[in-house]
């Protein structure tokens, strides 16, 4: 297993505004989900916080969740994650993923976001499987990779990558032409989907229930998909639910992922623009120019955007 990459030092956590519209879209999914009967407040939040703790804040704040445990990989940081934990709620553990895993209690449901910063690895895969296993039936589970290619300049090379890390979970059917640039997230989705489903094998009237396809971009192109381990009951609840009208459910992964997409705006063009939101199918600003494209982007995740400046001290 290669060691997670320390991403945190490259980029700010908070300062990634596609990455911020997933966690909001999840958390309004989370509230949609709550207000159908499943009570996410007992959840137990599992994720990986690193020193910011972006999620884990929002988790707390918006959904009341005061279960939550984060774990880091890295020794070399444990002072520093300590310091910046925000609630004295949140446990921290220093341990690979995959161990904490098979320790979660089996008397709590659990919203566990394998949120990893690099492209997919058969240790990833194994700790999916694993979360598949030990999670009881209403838990959530959520898996970000990186969805750019993993190295050298060609689907054969692609190709080779997965074959390599896929293990067990690859389909050797698959050929070079598989794995063009355009499809990559898609050999993504179905790896990790294989190890989902090699983790349920030995369970009984339990399936994975898709909810979540999301692919984005703040740099690197980053693929998220998750759903919850349920029953044919947990299933009905959740097309039943207002989260089932929201234009970025996903029941299934063989379509297209759901692309979050954040134009660049100006404060006065984002005030202009939210002051129509909702706007029509055919709605353009009169004031300037913006694409049909932008404009579109803009009205599917403007609830969800998040707004940054400058505070002075």
């Amino acid at each position: 297993m290669n060691k997670p990459t320390s991403s945190y030092l490259k980029v700010h956590y908070g300062l990634r505004p596609a990455k911020q519209v997933e966690r909001r879209m999840l958390i309004h999914a989370f509230q949609l989900l709550a207000q159908s009967g499943f009570q996410i407040c007992d959840y137990q939040y599992t994720g990986m916080g690193s020193i910011y703790f972006v999620d884990f804040i929002l988790m707390h704040r918006l959904l009341g969740i005061t279960k939550m445990l984060s774990v880091e990989y890295s020794e070399d940081v444990r002072k520093r994650v300590d310091f910046n934990k925000p609630f004295k709620c949140i446990e921290t553990k220093i341990a690979p993923i995959g161990d904490v895993i098979p320790q979660l209690s089996k008397d709590v449901k659990h919203i566990l976001w394998l949120d990893y910063d690099g492209t997919l690895e058969q240790s990833h895969l194994d700790d999916v499987a694993l979360a598949t296993t030990f999670l009881p039936t209403r838990s959530i589970l959520l898996v970000t990779v990186d969805a750019e290619p993993p190295r050298g300049d060609s689907p054969k090379f692609w190709r080779e990558y997965f074959e390599s890390e896929g293990g067990k979970y690859f389909d050797n059917t698959l050929t070079h032409q598989d794995f063009a640039r355009s499809n990559l997230p898609k050999r993504n989705i179905e790896l990790i989907n294989n190890a989902i489903k090699s983790g349920l094998a030995g369970r009984k009237d339990v399936k994975f229930l898709p909810m979540f396809n999301f692919l984005y971009k703040d740099g690197h192109e980053m693929l998220t998909i998750g759903g919850m381990i349920g029953t044919p009951t947990e299933k009905r609840e959740i097309s039943s639910s207002a989260f089932n009208d929201t234009g970025y459910y996903q029941d299934n992964f063989e379509n297209n992922p759901y692309i979050i997409k954040v134009p660049r705006l100006t404060s006065k063009e984002r005030q202009y623009l939210d002051a129509e939101m909702p706007c029509s199918d055919d709605w353009k600003p009169s004031q300037f120019e913006l694409s049909d494209e932008d404009v579109k982007a803009y009205r599917e995740i403007y609830r969800f955007c998040p707004t940054y400046g400058e505070l002075l001290f």
